[in-house]
């Protein structure tokens, strides 16, 4: 297990393990890291790994309402942990999956100095593929669906669109409460019980899915840092709308591309053998 550490000089959760050139890892979804600890401690005997924890979920459930996040402010604070962590003129190696890979391009973009290295994983910056619209308007109804259905249907929709087992979108669920959603607690009209409010899979569906799809990436400075990028999707993903966004990035960026182990979750699937892909990347 990490052991959680707290810097005077960063506002954040942390967790490191190991020794060597620093590696922060920057989870998917909403941020939490779990499920990573079978990569991590095999990247561990290479690096020191630096897992961020942007909203402290490992800590467990956050109380009250949760606002939209932004890729920028996550980018933020991932700076300001490298600038807490590195000595003056060092720079680190990054690797983000998913929403993660997505702060990690926003990271290299605005933030080069502190930076050698960055691998993002299938990050789903949907906004530069050609149907990037009708892109947009589907993860919109899991939004719509999350918020009227809840979770598990969200869910289930999401996989479908990422997998390519969708085709147009579907209508919006009506609203399953009459009030409006005036008496949850969040102002959400969600079917979801209380205890699966403010989980990962909540937030991330709530407030992270969206603003961080929509988020537009600065190609330009990506193309005059590709020699630092390795965009990178998984083997089982070919043909799947998180492989062909990753691909058109490294088009994009002039950055190198990647097949890792697995799919989307090939961190999670595959720990050993993406850990060791992602070592020879790095």
């Amino acid at each position: 297990m990490l052991d959680g550490r707290y810097d005077r000089h960063y506002d954040g959760h942390y967790d490191v393990r190991g020794s060597g050139p620093l590696l922060l890892v920057i989870p998917g979804g909403a941020g939490h890291p779990m499920g990573l600890e079978g990569a991590v401690a095999r990247l561990s005997e290479r690096f020191t790994v630096v897992t961020y924890d942007p909203l402290g979920l490992s800590r467990g459930p956050l109380d009250g309402a949760v606002e939209d996040q932004r890729v920028q402010v996550w980018s933020d604070r991932a700076h300001q942990l490298l600038d807490s962590l590195l000595p003056d003129g060092e720079s680190a190696c990054v690797f983000g999956s998913s929403s993660g890979g997505i702060v990690a391009l926003d990271l290299l973009a605005r933030y080069p100095e502190r930076l050698r290295r960055v691998v993002a994983h299938e990050p789903p910056s949907i906004g530069v593929l050609p149907d990037a619209v009708r892109q947009h308007a589907m993860i919109t109804e899991v939004y719509e669906i999350h918020r009227t259905e809840g979770v598990a249907a969200a869910t289930a929709r999401l996989s479908a669109i990422l997998e390519g087992r969708s085709g147009e979108p579907g209508p919006r669920p009506t609203s399953a409460a009459a009030d409006g959603g005036e008496n949850t607690p969040s102002g959400r009209n969600t079917p979801d019980s209380q205890e699966a409010q403010n989980t990962p899979m909540d937030i991330f569906l709530g407030h992270v899915l969206r603003p961080f799809t929509s988020h537009a990436l600065d190609l330009d400075t990506l193309k005059g840092l590709s020699s630092r990028l390795t965009l990178g999707a998984g083997s089982d993903s070919r043909g799947q709308l998180p492989f062909r966004t990753a691909a058109l990035l490294a088009e994009l960026s002039g950055g190198d591309f990647v097949e890792f182990p697995g799919g989307h979750l090939g961190v999670l699937q595959h720990p050993i053998a993406f850990a060791d892909r992602l070592t020879e990347a790095l």
